[in-house]
């Protein structure tokens, strides 16, 4: 299909409304889905008292601050991912593809089919990761390459200034502006979303510390009373059978000593 102009109001309008879900979704889940246990099960101890901590409030502190970053960058990246959709939707007409495809969505463009592994940055994937998109990428290429027209897969990534890596695993890995641009046809696309998705950050934010410090104060309560001496300080042998200790673990244990 022909490329068609890219619409900033209809896409500021996107953003607005997706990062306000993103939001709504950070401050649900500190209010529904988080709890003392869940956090002290999921950080590891050992870490956090290599760092010589040893008040309770300190210790809530950086494992929930530890947790929710890294549902967030979890989070934020699905949000980053379907803007990227939605833009090249825009402009080049694109589809997205099934989840079994291994791939997100693909386009044509100056006769060329694209076909994109959208990742929100450069840095991802461990090794069985990075071999599964280049299988992908050959599944991709067998079977929209079979009319004759030149099939390029694309790793796009949404930030980061890594230089290009060139098609030596089957795919481009292409970052940042270069990726926003090529999925845009704007070189200067990658700056002009950022205004959008900084709309009422400080307004939502405020809810969200307000519910995050109330729930911090009674984590801290609470870890005080089931993981403090007299004193306060941190009983590091209770929280470790706590968190590692194989009474605590409910699953039967099927293995032999």
């Amino acid at each position: 299909m022909s490329m068609r102009t890219l619409n900033l109001l209809k896409i500021q309008k996107y953003v607005e409304k997706h990062i306000a879900l993103f939001h709504k979704q950070r401050l649900d889940f500190i209010k529904e889905n988080f709890n003392l246990d869940k956090l002290l099960r999921h950080k590891n101890p050992y870490l956090f008292k290599a760092k010589n901590i040893f008040t309770a409030q300190q210790l809530i502190k950086s494992m929930a601050d530890a947790y929710l970053q890294s549902g967030e960058e979890t989070r934020f990246g699905e949000f980053m991912e379907g803007l990227a959709i939605y833009v090249c939707d825009m402009v080049y007409g694109a589809e997205k593809l099934e989840k079994g495809v291994g791939m997100d969505f693909k386009f044509e463009k100056e006769g060329v089919i694209y076909i994109v592994e959208c990742k929100a940055g450069w840095n991802w994937g461990n090794k069985s990761q990075i071999s599964q998109i280049k299988i992908n990428s050959e599944k991709a290429k067998r079977r929209w390459g079979k009319n004759g027209k030149e099939v390029i897969i694309v790793n796009g990534c949404c930030f980061g200034n890594r230089k290009n890596r060139a098609n030596k695993a089957g795919y481009y890995k292409i970052c940042g502006q270069d990726f926003w641009a090529l999925i845009s046809n704007d070189d200067e696309f990658y700056i002009k979303i950022i205004d959008p998705i900084g709309h009422k950050a400080k307004e939502r934010n405020e809810e969200f510390e307000i519910a995050y410090a109330s729930l911090q104060f009674k984590f801290t309560l609470e870890f005080v009373n089931r993981f403090c001496d007299n004193g306060g300080i941190i009983d590091w042998k209770k929280l470790l059978e706590f968190n590692s200790g194989r009474k605590n673990n409910k699953r039967e244990q099927n293995y032999k000593n």
